[in-house]
């Protein structure tokens, strides 16, 4: 490998930052950990344990079920579910089915699900009877080529007890499943013999997981990640955790993660779920992320660290409980998603005795590119130095194909094991994202003489809403839709709670009258949660540029963000 610098001068990670990860695929990593840690926990889930064995012995009857159904290699399996059980046993069952796993976020709307689900091919779809979500899949499952759906239940992943309660108190939370052919009950599909046929698979060229991204442009694309990826990246995600070593069934100190980010997306992915997996620790599931129920879970289970995103750490600051949590196992928390505020930082540290490390990467890099050290120098402001064998560079911000100059902020261009293969069916999108294999972040930077990467603006204009992304484009697309609008624009704005949110700034077509309350309360019905805007502003005109194109650069100077 390479020699890189500065950061090989002064690498501050455990370990060599030179290594070389042996092709590994997603399933055997999780065989191999199953084999390993058999009667140890890999999750909490409300309680209810779930052992190595256990899921182990679901995942190949998921896979044998993929299976009798005649889906395997080159099919796309589509996974519409919030942090349960399921969603372990679907993800790693369909790999080893030999299909490729698609994450769909659990907040999309019928449109948004539909069109995903259309672009990537998926043919069959796992969600479970929430009313949040069946509905929609229904609704997906009558107008796109979706094959048929799997329909788990939450009441029956939980303890005995809280089942009953679930049921007979949420029942307004738990949506009917109808009496349709095209519609598997989950424990239904899953009851067979677990005889999995074995699947031919390349980890450094096969697709294991389709995750929709923005990249750079604002357009959902679907970042092909390979298993070679995905296991590179769990084991880089390790190499950083001095306190991480591959733990062994019985082990006090063993990996405990609290999971409450979401599986569907890629920071959870990689350091909640293949991470721990890879590592043979034990996952604290929780549904969504709701601060009092984190912090129980916390005091209850004895976590040793907790990735999130700035809002989490925020609310679980602000949460009345926080008093009386025991933070006495918390060694670590991760935070990233968005930037992390200096006195946030500091107030959490202080209140829980641990460290938060901020750390950076993209859903085309499988998750993480570059961490702060979990000892020692952790510099404010920064997203650290590359993880293990992750090579970053500067390019001009004009052209990518040249170095920036000396001293000056660039383009952050990565290289490494966890970068994806490309964009799912979008050969030209996949061209103009790499430069000489280098992928290009979209996010401008400086490199300092230790190696760490500071942020200091972004390319690309997706909004960080809480750690998810927003893309304006799709916002304005829906405004266009409004009989009043004539142009729109839709920028993030400071959020003292979610780091950004959306505002759209709109003009009305000539006789047109519509205010700005009148136009969000049409528009964010038809929007994702995360994608809300916060107003509309009516204006007598939009900032173009010299040629007559919206300028939402302009905009973001009027408005001081």
């Amino acid at each position: 490998m390479t020699v890189a610098t500065p950061w090989s001068a002064n690498y501050l990670h455990p370990g060599e930052w030179a290594q070389d990860f042996a092709p590994l695929s997603v399933h055997d990593m999780f065989l191999q950990s199953a084999n390993r840690m058999r009667d140890a926990a890999l999750a909490d889930f409300m309680g209810r344990k779930y052992s190595y064995a256990d899921m182990e012995e679901s995942v190949r009857k998921f896979a044998r079920g993929l299976q009798r159904r005649g889906i395997g290699k080159g099919d796309h399996v589509g996974l519409f579910l919030p942090n349960v059980p399921h969603y372990i046993v679907a993800y790693y069952g369909a790999m080893l089915a030999g299909a490729t796993v698609v994450n769909f976020s659990p907040l999309y709307t019928v449109e948004e699900l539909a069109h995903q689900v259309a672009d990537s091919g998926t043919s069959l779809l796992v969600t479970v009877s929430a009313a949040t979500l069946l509905p929609t899949a229904i609704k997906v499952l009558d107008k796109s080529g979706l094959k048929g759906l799997i329909v788990g239940s939450v009441a029956e992943a939980l303890p005995t007890l809280k089942g009953w309660a679930y049921r007979l108190f949420k029942k307004a939370d738990i949506a009917p499943i109808p009496s349709d052919e095209r519609i598997t009950r989950f424990n239904d599909f899953i009851a067979n013999d677990g005889v999995v046929t074995q699947v031919p698979c390349d980890p450094m060229t096969d697709v294991a997981l389709l995750q929709y991204t923005g990249g750079t442009s604002g357009t959902p694309k679907g970042a092909m990640l390979s298993h070679q990826n995905i296991t590179a990246n769990a084991r880089q995600i390790n190499c950083l955790d001095p306190h991480s070593r591959t733990n062994q069934p019985g082990n006090p100190e063993a990996d405990r993660i609290l999971g409450v980010l979401p599986f569907f997306h890629v920071f959870a992915n990689a350091t909640v779920l293949n991470r721990t997996i890879c590592n043979g620790g034990e996952i604290v599931m929780l549904p969504r992320f709701e601060a009092t129920q984190a912090l129980a879970a916390i005091t209850r289970t004895h976590v040793t660290s907790m990735p999130g995103v700035p809002t989490m750490y925020q609310a679980l600051l602000d949460n009345s409980a926080l008093p009386k949590t025991n933070f006495g196992s918390l060694r670590a928390c991760i935070s990233g998603g968005a930037p992390l505020a200096a006195e946030l930082k500091a107030k959490f540290e202080t209140v829980s005795r641990s460290v938060v490390i901020e750390g950076y990467g993209l859903t085309e890099s499988s998750g993480v590119i570059s961490c702060n050290p979990y000892e020692g120098a952790n510099k404010l402001g920064s997203i650290g130095q590359p993880i293990p064998a992750t090579e970053v560079k500067l390019a001009d911000k004009e052209d990518p194909t040249k170095p920036a100059p000396a001293g000056e902020p660039g383009e952050l261009l990565c290289k490494g094991p966890q970068i994806m293969l490309g964009y799912w069916n979008k050969p030209e999108a996949t061209a103009e994202v790499f430069v000489d294999g280098w992928l290009r972040t979209g996010d401008v930077a400086t490199i300092d003489e230790d190696g760490f990467i500071f942020i200091v603006d972004r390319l690309k204009d997706m909004i960080a809403v809480g750690g998810f992304k927003v893309f304006p484009s799709q916002i304005e697309d829906i405004l266009y839709q409004h009989p009043a609008v004539k142009e729109a624009l839709v920028i993030g704005v400071p959020d003292s709670y979610l780091g950004e949110r959306p505002m759209a700034f709109v003009t009305l077509s000539e006789g047109q009258e519509a205010d700005g309350a009148e136009i969000a309360n049409w528009l964010n019905p038809q929007l994702g949660k995360h994608e809300r805007v916060s107003g509309v502003d009516v204006r007598d005109a939009l900032p173009k540029t010299m040629i007559g194109k919206l300028d939402r650069k302009a905009l973001r100077a009027e408005v001081g963000v």
